[in-house]
């Protein structure tokens, strides 16, 4: 049985600067407060590469009750508690590599590229944003390089609106495993949806991945892929998981 739904956030739940679908947010929002009372309806939480304030709006107005992921997977807070768990891996080596990353990230493609600007409010990883998906596309090869070449304990995602430097060991799968650990489930008892690469990680160890139709390949090519997209998606992810659970 699933026990657990996860999404994300970005092209999954809502789409970057533009308003959600609220229609399917109060369906979402509905079902999740089923949880509570139906065993068969997993409880419904994120996996977001955004900043915990971000992550934290969305899922009070979504009222979700499990701890949520942020920033891929450096951190899970668990706002029942008011606990905040940082992944043990973010150590002060990382913390050190991610300060001279973020200073080269700003001088070499915040302030070279216009209306490049930082992701605000992050602590386990460094994300810049720019609106421009040929921006973003261009920027993209030349910070993975530079990465690789001289930051081995990092990777590079990226989305048509942004692109995310994280460590390797805070990256959606060992995020995913990370919250699996702190709520005493297996990664079979665990759906994820998710639209990029940086993604990927979470789909290829959970029970059930999905992706929705508007998907990068990387993602699609390990998933069950819905005939949707974005928020419709993921609300016909949701209910396959149900139907599945009733199934058993």
């Amino acid at each position: 049985m699933i026990k657990l739904f996860i999404t994300d956030l970005d092209g999954c739940i809502s789409m970057p600067f533009i308003p959600p679908k609220w229609e399917i947010i109060t369906e979402l929002k509905e079902l999740n407060e089923l949880s509570k009372t139906d065993e068969t309806v997993p409880p419904l939480t994120i996996c977001t590469g955004r900043p915990m304030p971000y992550a934290e709006a969305v899922y009070q107005w979504m009222g979700m009750y499990k701890p949520f992921l942020f920033e891929s997977g450096g951190g899970v807070y668990d706002m029942a508690n008011n606990t905040l768990h940082w992944h043990p891996t973010f150590d002060l080596d990382r913390e050190r590599e991610l300060g001279e990353l973020k200073a080269h990230l700003k001088i070499n493609f915040i302030e070279k590229y216009p209306n490049t600007i930082p992701e605000f409010a992050k602590h386990t990883d460094s994300g810049i944003i720019n609106q421009t998906p040929a921006v973003i596309h261009k920027m993209y090869p030349e910070i993975r390089k530079y990465v690789d070449a001289n930051y081995p304990n990092f990777e590079v995602h990226y989305t048509d609106v942004s692109i995310n430097v994280i460590s390797k060991s805070t990256n959606k799968g060992e995020g995913i495993k990370f919250l699996c650990e702190l709520l005493d489930l297996d990664l079979d008892e665990v759906a994820f949806i998710g639209d990029t690469g940086g993604d990927r990680p979470g789909l290829e160890i959970v029970g059930k991945p999905f992706a929705p139709n508007n998907a990068m390949e990387s993602a699609k090519e390990v998933s069950d892929v819905m005939n949707g997209e974005d928020a419709d998606a993921v609300l016909e992810a949701y209910k396959k998981v149900i139907e599945y659970n009733r199934s058993l």
